[in-house]
């Protein structure tokens, strides 16, 4: 299959998953976005849930060896989370249908890419967990409960996707300008 079809594919699926649910979406609706007949789908892709695997492991492995990079820099803890912050807001920029996906789906996943997806999802908020501790101890950031400020700023950032777009005016520069500001000023 050539990548530009089976990119088609995952970009139309995970908008289908992210407008009615992924359990409310069949191969057939999928062949039907494509205009293409289901049969012909199954030429291209195995199963509903082989397409599943491919949007959320991608965006989990992007997110997994940004984080690697970024917890080994020479940065400060304020400079790491601020390209945290950034990571977040490309993502959502590029493609919130996905993150749809990634936040509501993941328990779709099969076995395999479950446990892997897990194991990257466990890796992430460990590393997040470590720039943080790192920071209060360096006395980069306040000296309060680290699993709050996490919860807090891991909420936002993994929810963007819900509303980025739906006002106008607001958009990535938006975020980028104002995101940074909000969520670090706060503990810096």
């Amino acid at each position: 299959m050539s990548n530009d079809r089976k990119n088609e594919i995952v970009a139309i699926s995970a908008k289908l998953f992210k407008e009615k649910g992924y359990s409310a979406v069949t191969m057939r609706d999928i062949a039907q976005a494509l205009n293409i007949k289901a049969a012909s789908l199954y030429n291209h892709i195995k199963s509903k849930q082989e397409i599943l695997a491919l949007i959320i492991i991608a965006i989990a492995e992007e997110y997994t060896n940004t984080i690697n990079l970024i917890v080994t820099s020479e940065a400060s803890t304020i400079e790491m989370l601020d390209r945290v912050i950034k990571l977040h807001i490309d993502i959502t920029e590029r493609n919130p249908d996905a993150l749809a996906s990634l936040n509501n789906d993941w328990m779709h996943l099969p076995t395999a890419e479950l446990r892997e997806f897990l194991s990257m999802r466990d890796e992430y908020e460990e590393r997040f967990r470590q720039i943080i501790k790192n920071g209060i101890s360096k006395g980069e950031i306040k000296n309060v409960e680290s699993e709050v400020i996490i919860f807090s700023m891991l909420s936002t950032l993994r929810t963007l996707y819900l509303w980025y777009g739906k006002k106008k005016n607001f958009n990535a520069k938006t975020l980028r300008r104002d995101l940074r500001d909000i969520l670090l000023k706060g503990i810096a």
